[in-house]
């Protein structure tokens, strides 16, 4: 089959199409003919570094979709011929390639209306920002959450979801994004380049500081998050963790949650496992509804990837880049 390959760690940039074996079905897993696959930041790190788990050469591509073409043994949720879209197990080898193979009960079937590049375009950064909104800090209306990177991908999704969950939204966002945040739903944009977003926080809620808080920054940003926090405020770091001993008080508490979506598929835990498939049914059914943008902003060729990935590093990237493989 065709595919993108990576011939070595810290080749990402230099990846060029090839040729490689087609996958092999395994007992409860599923052959997807890709159509789309997205990018994402977790593309150029891991493939730079490398995956102790990985044969040369490597497929990255962790979101894809595309249609069912075979089902293996003790399969029976998923038929041939089914539109699906997957969040992929980093150790294997991805999507960025004809065919891929995936778990059968962590896939979603793409509803009608919603088409193969808006469905690649959601696992990665749609899920972890749902994780964090509602399996990790149980967001609920009326509340105020502070999301940091409001123009990237899980930035994007937070602020729509958190939208739709009746919060009061505060995102930070380069100025010349900050018509884009607020189209996405963002009711207080901040220009972390001339503001400083905790003190802005502040001042917004009235000295209260915001309920929740989504920090895809890093550790320092997240440490500075957390004068921007309500008494029995939630921070969500994916990141970086700030540092959770120093900010421990019985004066104004705080709860700490660490996100990190892809480890689920090495926890050997069906039942978490299966989270992957009910955020991508609700996020789809929320696509289909035109209640949720999948922020396609650009959809490219295979073998535009490379080029793609290193317009990613620069962080400066608005939405979400689709690769058309199918």
């Amino acid at each position: 089959m065709k595919a993108l390959l990576l011939e070595e760690k810290n080749k990402v940039f230099e990846m060029k199409v090839g040729n490689i074996e087609k996958p092999i079905v395994n007992k409860g897993e599923i052959l997807i003919k890709v159509i789309a696959t997205a990018l994402n930041p977790v593309d150029y790190q891991t493939g730079n570094q490398g995956n102790p788990n990985w044969l040369y050469p490597h497929i990255l591509g962790l979101d894809s979709a595309g249609v069912v073409e075979e089902v293996g043994e003790d399969v029976t949720n998923i038929n041939v011929g089914d539109r699906v879209v997957y969040h992929s197990d980093l150790t294997k080898k991805g999507g960025f390639a004809e065919y891929g193979v995936t778990t059968a009960h962590t896939v979603s079937l793409i509803p009608k209306g919603v088409s193969f590049e808006e469905a690649a375009a959601l696992p990665c950064a749609g899920y972890t920002a749902y994780q964090a909104l509602f399996h990790k800090m149980s967001v609920s209306k009326g509340k105020t959450i502070l999301i940091h990177a409001g123009a990237g991908g899980v930035g994007g999704f937070a602020i729509q979801l958190a939208k739709n969950a009746g919060l009061t939204v505060l995102t930070t966002a380069s100025y010349n994004n900050h018509e884009y945040v607020k189209s996405l739903g963002a009711d207080y944009t901040i220009d972390y380049h001339k503001e400083d977003f905790a003190e802005k926080s502040l001042e917004i809620t009235h000295g209260l500081g915001v309920d929740f808080i989504i920090d895809t920054v890093g550790r320092e940003n997240a440490n500075k998050s957390l004068k921007a926090l309500a008494f029995n405020g939630h921070i969500a770091f994916i990141a970086g963790a700030p540092d959770i001993n120093k900010a421990i008080s019985f004066a104004h508490p705080l709860s700490f949650h660490q996100v990190a979506l892809g480890s689920v598929h090495q926890s050997n835990n069906a039942k978490e496992q299966r989270t992957l498939s009910q955020m991508g049914d609700h996020m789809l059914m929320l696509l289909q509804e035109g209640k949720l943008d999948a922020l396609v902003a650009k959809v490219i060729s295979l073998d535009e990837v490379p080029e793609a990935l290193a317009e990613l590093a620069t962080r400066k990237v608005k939405g979400k880049i689709v690769a058309k493989i199918g």
